[in-house]
């Protein structure tokens, strides 16, 4: 674990590729770090935005007391992997590492994003992949996520110069995994403050308060991925996160009208941990748990929309697949999963869940049939069962519908319309009336002693 304090606002990883400086016959190579830095920025002038100044603040919506991430680049020796970092305002940023699978996260207060598409790793080096974003309010993260082991130098910090802010170098040099795992592990002040932020998140039970219509039946609404965890990324850039969100913001005001009460496990772009999810439907004590995502595949021509239920075995390899992916959102945002035991560790399913399982089943029938009438349907199947963290309460029926798939143009192209989405979302409450009235006539017969 490594501190840096008054380094500075937004990031720009830089790549210093030793001998991959890409060789301009006009141009010598750059042979510093200052050199490396002016050249790329020399290039792009436009992407560093003026810094608001007080009177401006309320205009663009950014706080002068907020960092702004510039641009982002890596680079690969054969020595190390170097991250140059360039920021304009001071703030706090902590590196440390976590074990299984190997990261290094680079921890910060919350900054400001302006990223246009920054160059991938080769993933034939020490970095496999990397993502940043928001983890929390207030709290801003990069996740690295490594192909070998590494040890992390201290930051060496290069003071303002020719225009340009802080600039604070991150050598990644190949190490043992014996030495990477004894210094890996979270820091203990990190850790509390996880813990904290985890209960406050989640409203005791006492506080859920039933509305008077539609039978009293609350509804949470759990919008996939968020903040340091974009999901799914389209091949024209669009992010699972925001598609996601923006559908439910739109569910959750028509569920509204229909009566329920709704809440939501996030309303903007903040990453929320699965375990935290699960314990916010438990807490308000939902009678429906309705998770939304987007898929992708790898065949571009599969489309349409699908729904999952809990099962402890995929129903074919492709949700096998899904599954694994998504239960793996909480090491994407560098969550801390040591001596977790809460309701989304393993379930052992008894009487009581398969009664929920059933319950969740239902939904998913009676939600697909009504979602035919407003969207394309997956032909093979759409109807199907994963072993999904964010689906695990044992108590709360739950599905996670995915609304189409990314990786497929026409899906997308829906995705992003507002008439496509008012259309699903109003398929989904009647779905959910059908649901409730459905069960109300289950329990008036049983009550009365019908068979």
């Amino acid at each position: 674990m490594r501190k840096v304090r008054n380094i500075a606002l937004g990031i720009v990883v830089c790549l210093v590729a030793g001998g991959a400086a890409a060789k301009d016959a006009a141009t010598p190579a750059p042979r510093t770090v200052d050199d490396v830095i002016a050249k790329i920025l020399r290039k792009t002038p436009d992407q560093a935005p003026p810094i608001p100044q007080n009177g401006e603040a309320a205009k663009t919506g950014v706080q002068p007391s907020e960092s702004i991430v510039l641009s982002a680049r890596i680079g690969e020796h054969p020595d190390r992997t170097r991250f140059v970092v360039e920021l304009s305002d001071p703030v706090d940023i902590r590196t440390f590492t976590l074990t299984n699978p190997s990261r290094v996260v680079i921890d910060m207060p919350a900054v400001r994003w302006h990223l246009e598409g920054p160059p991938l790793p080769t993933g034939q080096g020490a970095v496999k992949s990397y993502r940043y974003g928001l983890f929390r309010p207030g709290n801003s993260r990069f996740v690295i996520d490594l192909n070998q082991p590494v040890q992390v130098s201290d930051a060496l910090v290069l003071p303002p110069s020719n225009g340009y802010g802080y600039r604070v170098v991150i050598d990644l040099f190949p190490t043992t995994q014996a030495k990477f795992d004894r210094t890996a592990g979270w820091p203990a002040d990190l850790k509390a403050r996880e813990y904290a932020a985890e209960q406050m998140a989640a409203p005791p039970p006492q506080m859920a308060v039933l509305p008077q219509a539609s039978g009293g039946k609350i509804i949470i609404i759990d919008p996939g991925h968020g903040g340091i965890d974009s999901g799914t990324v389209g091949a024209d850039g669009t992010m699972e996160k925001d598609i996601v969100l923006a559908e439910a913001l739109r569910l959750k005001k028509t569920l509204q009208a229909h009566g329920y009460a709704v809440h939501m496990t996030r309303d903007s772009d903040v990453y929320v941990p699965l375990r935290q999810r699960v314990n916010m439907a438990r807490a308000w004590h939902a009678d429906l748990f309705i998770s939304i995502h987007a898929d992708s595949i790898h065949d571009p021509a599969v489309e349409g929309l699908s729904i999952y239920t809990l099962s402890e075995k995929g129903s074919d390899k492709e949700a096998a697949a899904l599954a694994a992916k998504e239960n793996q959102s909480d090491i994407i945002a560098g969550v801390d999963l040591s001596g977790d035991n809460s309701a989304v560790a393993p379930i052992l399913i008894d009487l009581a869940q398969r009664d929920t399982m059933n319950k969740s089943s239902r939904f998913a029938e009676t939600a697909i049939a009504g979602l035919s009438h407003a969207t394309d349907i997956l032909p093979r199947q759409p109807h199907r069962s994963a072993a999904l963290v964010v689906l695990k309460a044992p108590d709360v029926p739950a599905v996670l519908i995915e609304l189409g798939y990314l990786s497929n143009a026409h899906d997308t192209e829906q995705l992003k319309s507002p008439a496509w989405r008012d259309g699903v979302a109003n398929a989904i409450a009647e779905a959910v009336d059908r649901h409730f009235a459905t069960a109300a006539t289950g329990e008036q017969k049983t009550a009365q002693g019908v068979p």
